[in-house]
Order: structure tokens, then sequence, then C-alpha cells
């Protein structure tokens, strides 16, 4: 993939994941930063910060319990240590932070 498909793809994974937060019910503000950084910060002040990274074209996520690298395989951002799926892994970590049941659903 070249730097132009994938800045193309992760924006609109990074858009994605903004809908997919507007959508689930969790108390939560949220912003999508210019350069494609997507805060997420929780009533106790705590944040996940979800960014692209061109150089490696990977998705990064830096969350209380740390951090993880997506890369695109197979049509999936999948965590480059364990091959979790990054929506998945991102309900997860955002119901951990924000202490309730959270499943982030792409749409489309």
């Amino acid at each position: 993939m070249n730097e132009t498909e994938f800045a193309a793809l992760a924006d609109e994974t990074l858009a994605r994941i903004e809908q997919g937060l507007e959508s689930c019910g969790a108390d939560v503000d949220f912003e999508l930063a210019a350069g494609g950084v997507l805060e997420i910060e929780f009533a106790d002040g705590s944040k996940i910060i979800v960014n692209k990274h061109a150089v490696a074209q990977e998705i990064w996520v830096a969350a209380r319990s740390g951090g993880f690298h997506f890369r695109h395989q197979d049509g999936a951002w999948c965590d480059t240590r364990d091959g979790e799926e990054l929506f998945a892994k991102l309900s997860r970590l955002v119901g951990e932070q924000a202490g309730e049941a959270i499943r982030l659903v792409p749409p489309g």
C-alpha cells in the first residue's frame, strides 16, 4: 500500500471510530484533531489516544493499559502482537477506562 492509500484508509478508520463512539452510549468526550489524532477523554480525566503513523503504516493506540500497534492485513486492522482486531480491542479498552461495557461497531 502506498502512502496515499494508507492515509485514506487510516482517515476513514479514524472517522469510523469516531462514529462508533458517538453511537455506543459511553460517557466520553472525543475529538479528531488535524493530523489524524483522535483523543478520547473519560470522566476520571484519563485518555486514550488513537493516531495514524504513516512511516510504519499503522494505527497506534495509547491507553491506560498500554500501547498497541495495528497493521492493515486481510481487510482489517490487526494488533501486531496478538492479532486482535482494532474495533474489538478498542471496545475493551474504552470499556475498561469508562467503567462500563462498550461495543464499538464500525458503521457500514
